[in-house]
Parts: C-alpha cells; structure tokens; sequence
C-alpha cells in the first residue's frame, strides 16, 4: 500500500493500567471494555462515558481475560488461578486453578462454560453455575501436547494452539478426544488463533511475520482454500527486519479482520480479495487485540 498509514488520534481513557495490557474486550452489547494486565489488575471501563466502573487485583500478572455479560467476566492469571469478576457487586470467587499460569481464557455462550489453557500443559473447563471451589466448578481436565497459547471459539468449535506448532480442534459437545489434530503450517511458534466468525476456519499468527488462513473441512477441496501471507516487516539497510503478529481480530459482520504486530502497527485485511484496506500506526504494540465489537468505532 502506498499510501502513509493512518495515525490515531483517538481519546485515552483514564485512569488506566500501570503496566503493559495483555489482552483488552469490547463488551457485545455496549461500549463496556474488559482490560487485563502485567500489573496484575482486570479493569472495568465504559468507553463512551471514559470512566472506570471497577477493578480487581490478583495474586499475579493476569494473563487474559474475557467478559460473560455486561458486568461480569472471567480472568486468567501467572499465579494460577481462574476467577469469576462481578463488578456490579465487586465480588470475586476462585472457580479453581492449573498447576502453572493459566495463558488464555474463553467463556462459550454455546455450553455456558469457561475454558482455559494454561502453560501446565493442560486444557480445563470450569461450570461457573456452580458454587465456588475447583471440586465443584470444574467439568473436565484435556491434555495437550504442549504449553497452551491461545485459544478461540466458534460456535461448539474450539481450537487450541501450543507451544511445538500443535493445533488441536475440538467439538465442545464431545471433549474426549479432539476431532483434528493439526500442525501449524507456519515454521515458528504460534501467537495467537482465531476462528473465522462464519465458523468454516481459523487464522493462525506467528513470532515470523505471517499469518495462516486455515480452514475446517479437510477435503482436498476444502484444503486448496488454505493461504498464508507476510505481514508486520520493514526493510532497513537493506534488510528484512520482521516483527511477530501478536493478536488476529475479525469484524463480526463482514469478516474482515486486523492483525497487530510488534512493529506498533494494527493492518486491517480483506481475507477474501486478500487485500490490506489499510494500516494504523499506533505505539509499540505487545498485546492482545479486540477492535472489532458491534458497538464500537471500528466496526
């Protein structure tokens, strides 16, 4: 693209985390925004309004986060621990914990239950119907063959993505075994995974600069829709300096998706023409992205 990137000039929120963010959430159904952080907070802000409606510190930097409504959401923390938010009531319980740092967190709305995996190796539910305490909320313990690193739904879909490239897609209606077990068809490790909102697939991203577009149906047909592209690289001096894409995020509706990368850049893509629509340039960018929300300005 020859155009110059677009800055943003966008309005800070206030009172914001004191160190990096590793992972921020639009709500569905407002502008409420869920941010977790290195400084070991979960914080509640309504965008609109640039207020701050609550906060909750852990034992450890939290890792991920995602909401369940409005008011409430989940957290995934380095001290082990998988927790229930109600910032309504600025109440908190410990659905249970893993045996190393809990990396990425999802709430199904399909199952009602919460989904984590963490770097133990291991991939748990958790009921959150239930009273607190791990005997009681959790539903069921899946091994992986790596340290988990990102997770994505869609649907009764969910992939898991670890350490050594491994993919493994699951039918949450029968966790007993995953219905693909999949390498990655990039050459370095995984950042992140993301399914496609229209559930035919996923885009994988990795520490390289390079994104895959992967699909479900493992026809040869189905297989030959499959592509990767180059992605958050310069040249200085002649070299290919080249950055990791850290976060994937699809727009709802329409199916585009934004990828940011090291290099402080957000690229915002059309998978189907496989076309950049444009490039915002940001600082340096390190975390987890959620741009697209049907309430949001970039939807």
């Amino acid at each position: 693209m020859s155009a110059p990137p677009q800055v943003v000039t966008g309005r800070e929120l206030s009172n914001p985390p004191s160190d990096g963010i590793t992972n921020l959430r639009f709500s569905n159904h407002s502008d409420h925004l869920l941010v977790s952080s290195w400084d070991k907070s979960v914080r509640l802000y309504d965008a609109s309004a640039n207020a701050l409606r609550g906060e909750f510190m852990h034992g450890g930097p939290v890792l991920d986060c995602c909401f369940h409504d409005d008011s409430s959401g989940f957290s995934a923390s380095a001290d082990n621990t998988v927790r229930r938010l109600v910032f309504n009531y600025s109440r908190e319980d410990i659905l249970g914990r893993h045996d190393a740092p809990v990396r990425c967190i999802e709430y199904s709305y399909a199952t009602g239950q919460v989904i984590t995996g963490s770097w133990d190796k291991t991939l748990k539910c958790w009921d959150p119907r239930g009273a607190s305490g791990q005997e009681r909320t959790l539903v069921g313990t899946y091994a992986q063959p790596e340290r988990v690193y990102s997770l994505s739904l869609v649907g009764n879909r969910l992939v898991v993505a670890t350490a050594g490239r491994h993919v493994n897609v699951y039918d949450l209606r029968n966790m007993s075994h995953p219905e693909q077990r999949r390498e990655s068809s990039l050459k370095y490790q995984t950042r992140c995974v993301r399914c496609y909102p229209n559930g035919t697939g996923f885009a994988l991203s990795s520490v390289e600069g390079r994104v895959a577009m992967e699909f479900f149906d493992m026809s040869d047909a189905g297989q030959s829709k499959k592509y990767a592209f180059k992605c958050h690289r310069k040249s200085e001096a002649g070299r290919d300096i080249v950055y990791p894409v850290n976060a994937i995020a699809f727009h709802p509706i329409y199916g585009t998706f934004a990828t940011g990368g090291c290099d402080g850049y957000v690229n915002v893509w059309d998978g189907n023409n496989k076309k950049r629509l444009y490039q915002v340039r940001l600082t340096m960018f390190r975390g987890a992205l959620n741009l697209f929300s049907t309430t949001s300005i970039f939807s």
